[in-house]
């Protein structure tokens, strides 16, 4: 199988993976929410900074570690293997003798046994790290879509009765313990790989040498992104942050997800290329620009039909969510130009360039947070903008190191793309000013947004229209 084809199956495959089941997620969510009251998802959001650097440590950058590096042997896996465990124990053991202080600290007396049910996750999904890991590297994406949705599904409609019979924030911690549980015995059933007994501590440090950097600077950006979350459930009520969450949730969710598909799909095939700087660079652009190409009118059309939208999914309770939703679209929009970057360093092997890159824009970002929290949460959310076009500079100038490729020219790249998708979200802006009802305003400006962008493409002959329409004709 060529490269090409490669990429293209495994694109395929990681975006059924991760689309099927974030999909179903994403309509399983409106179910629960409209049942739930946004002070349960505050809850659960206040865990969230805890949860997160948790999780953070139990990885620490192995799995990255395992798949650039060429020479990796069935001792690195099981070293790994028993080192996620540990640590799992471990953290876990800390957040639950720490649980009766988080929940005085949010003043929540609930978040005490919260914390000790949902931080199980942390042990359970550091059983099958390597597994997962073992299947990306092989580009089996297929196993892991299937392991993924069948556990999605299944705690899905556990947690949709739950919702409906009452269990209110206890909905959410269920449903995430089972999910991650059925997740993790399909990928054993689906994975042929198990661990040998034996741990090697020279496989330890030649593997830590490259993801302890990775370490630092995942953990310097889980504390900062968390951060919001700290904040806001200490500085305002509860259902405030429980709109911010869902806001932040929802505008996430296509830029996060089809990115991530993306970057996790070719980051192996990269890694294969990585001495052939004329073809990584080549296929950086590409990648760069189909994934800019997706994005940016789905952020838009978004920001522009907030209202209508959420009034329509989530009922009239949730509206107070949709200036945090509208801004955060536009900062998450970025999200495709930071992740393809910072994808380039790890390809490279360069996970010093990461951590410089890291310490710096979280330096300038938490004077953005620190300066904008006396503002509220909506000044806030306007920081998070700013923030995203420090770290695209950032980035770049660091990817530019690598590659020679500068920001202008990226910018160049992208920018008949950016220009077609603002033009198309003035439009939509326009059409639901002649309609009234939310179903109408999203229908007719969802409909114009598709033909005018996909008629704009087809017209300027964009490349990325041209290998959409190739794509689905091969599905």
């Amino acid at each position: 199988m060529s490269s090409k084809q490669q990429a293209t199956n495994s694109v395929f495959w990681s975006a059924v993976e991760r689309f099927s089941v974030q999909g179903i997620q994403y309509v399983l969510s409106i179910l629960i929410a409209r049942q739930l009251l946004p002070s349960d998802y505050g809850l659960v959001a206040m865990l969230g900074i805890f949860m997160a650097i948790a999780q953070t440590f139990i990885d620490s950058g192995f799995g990255n570690a395992l798949i650039q590096k060429k020479n990796r042997t069935e001792i690195d896996y099981s070293t790994v293997f028993y080192f996620n465990i540990v640590v799992a124990i471990v953290v876990y053991a800390l957040l639950y003798f720490c649980s009766p202080f988080i929940a005085a600290f949010y003043n929540e007396p609930k978040l005490d046994m919260v914390t000790k049910i949902i931080g199980l996750t942390l042990i359970i999904n550091s059983l099958a790290i390597v597994q997962q890991t073992k299947l990306t590297i092989v580009l089996d994406f297929k196993h892991q879509a299937y392991a993924s949705l069948l556990a999605v599904i299944i705690s899905g409609a556990i947690g949709i009765w739950m919702a409906y019979n009452g269990y209110g924030v206890w909905t959410l911690v269920w449903q995430a313990l089972l999910n991650n549980i059925l997740r993790v015995i399909l990928l054993w059933r689906f994975s042929i790989w198990r661990p040998l007994a034996i741990f090697s501590i020279a496989s330890f440090r030649g593997l830590f040498s490259f993801g302890s950097k990775l370490l630092i600077s995942q953990m310097l950006h889980t504390i900062y992104t968390n951060l919001y979350t700290l904040v806001i459930g200490k500085q305002f009520a509860s259902d405030e942050l429980g709109f911010f969450n869902r806001a932040s949730t929802f505008a996430q969710f296509p830029s996060s997800n089809f990115t991530n598909v993306i970057v996790r799909a070719v980051y192996p095939i990269q890694c294969k290329i990585q001495d052939d700087t004329k073809e990584l660079n080549r296929t950086f652009l590409v990648y760069l620009r189909m994934v800019c190409y997706i994005i940016f009118p789905i952020m838009i059309a978004l920001c522009v039909m907030a209202e209508p939208l959420i009034e329509l999914l989530l009922t009239d309770k949730w509206l107070p969510a949709v200036p945090f939703f509208q801004i955060l679209c536009i900062a998450y929009m970025w999200d495709p130009v930071m992740k393809i970057n910072h994808n380039i360093l790890n390809v490279k092997g360069r996970s010093d360039y990461f951590l410089r890159a890291e310490i710096i824009k979280k330096m300038i970002a938490m004077l953005i947070l620190i300066a904008t929290i006396p503002f509220g949460v909506t000044v806030m959310c306007w920081g998070l903008i700013a923030y995203a076009f420090v770290d695209m500079l950032v980035i770049i100038y660091f990817t530019h190191k690598l590659t020679q490729i500068t920001f202008f020219q990226q910018a160049k790249s992208l920018m008949s793309v950016i220009l077609l998708s603002i033009t198309m979200g003035v439009l939509i802006f326009l059409i639901m000013l002649l309609v009234t009802t939310p179903l109408c305003k999203v229908i007719f400006g969802t409909m114009a947004a598709v033909i005018y962008y996909f008629g704009g493409s087809y017209l300027l002959k964009f490349n990325e229209f041209k290998q959409l329409l190739s794509i689905i004709g091969r599905i």
